[in-house]
């Protein structure tokens, strides 16, 4: 796994860096862990716009993951690492004991062949999912449960990996990649290790084409629009704006609480706005 870049034969070559996509065995997917899935291209369910800038790109399946690892107690074994049009991260078709097959976030550094178990008794392992009570401190892990058998929902982007850094009690603090602490509860389940597709923050696509296969609009900055359309626009001659950076409706868009949610603060320990010691 790396990148791969090209002859500067183009303008768009010459910068061009992607993933050489050397660990992925499998052109296409397990069809009957697939199904549609519908593009919003950014709007909600009255159709107004909620999200700019998205749009068009090549159709897409859906790869059914198992963030819940279901089948506890059960060996499998992966057979494809592949390509997931759908997140940054790749994913691993594996073969239960029992037959049964799922797609689950590919881990880094395991190949076809490698033998994975989830739960209590699993062993300490890079790609198995264990329960935090029984991982050991300063272990990198990831999808990480916050509410015990609700399924993974952190750290599962390409290349994330938390850090369990203390137990306390029936809670344990985990060290998230943005850098906030949190409390999660002991039987959470996680997985050890680092996701894969690591380089793909390396990654430079040089392409205004490649942006628009992946659903990615142009984006217009709003100092060369007219004052009609964004409150940064007009002026004679090149300006700057004149007022802080806001969006074509005025709201600024530096320095606002995005976060909202009391009833959680309490797992805080440390936001990640805050230096890390």
């Amino acid at each position: 796994m790396g990148l791969k870049s090209y002859r500067p034969l183009t303008p768009t070559l010459r910068y061009k860096q992607i993933s050489d996509k050397t660990e992925i065995t499998a052109d296409k997917p397990y069809k009957p862990l697939t199904e549609g899935i519908k593009r919003s291209s950014g709007r909600n369910n009255v159709g107004e716009i909620t999200s700019r800038r998205r749009g068009g790109g090549h159709k897409k399946l859906y790869r059914i993951i198992d963030f819940k690892r279901k089948e506890s107690e059960v060996s499998c074994v992966v057979e494809t690492i592949e390509y997931d049009p759908n997140r940054t991260a790749r994913i691993a078709l594996v073969k239960y004991a029992n037959g049964k097959r799922a797609y689950i976030i590919a881990p880094n550094g395991v190949k076809v062949g490698d033998v994975l178990n989830a739960g209590d008794k699993a062993e300490f392992k890079i790609g198995n999912a264990m329960p935090l009570r029984n991982i050991p401190l300063n272990s990198i892990i990831h999808n990480i449960e916050m509410k015990p058998g609700k399924g993974a929902q952190l750290a599962r982007s390409a290349g994330a990996g938390a850090e369990l850094v203390a137990k306390d009690g029936k809670l344990c603090q985990v060290r998230l990649p943005s850098g906030e602490v949190r409390y999660i509860p002991e039987n959470c389940l996680a997985v050890i290790g680092q996701v894969s597709n690591v380089d793909h923050m390396n990654e430079t696509s040089g392409s205004a084409g490649r942006s628009r296969w992946l659903g990615v609009r142009p984006s217009v900055r709003g100092v060369v629009m007219n004052p009609v359309d964004h409150p940064l626009g007009g002026g004679e001659g090149r300006t700057s704006g004149g007022r802080h950076p806001c969006s074509p409706w005025g709201k600024n868009s530096k320095g606002a609480k995005t976060r909202n949610n009391k009833r959680t603060d309490k797992f805080i320990v440390r936001r990640r706005q805050k230096k890390r010691a």
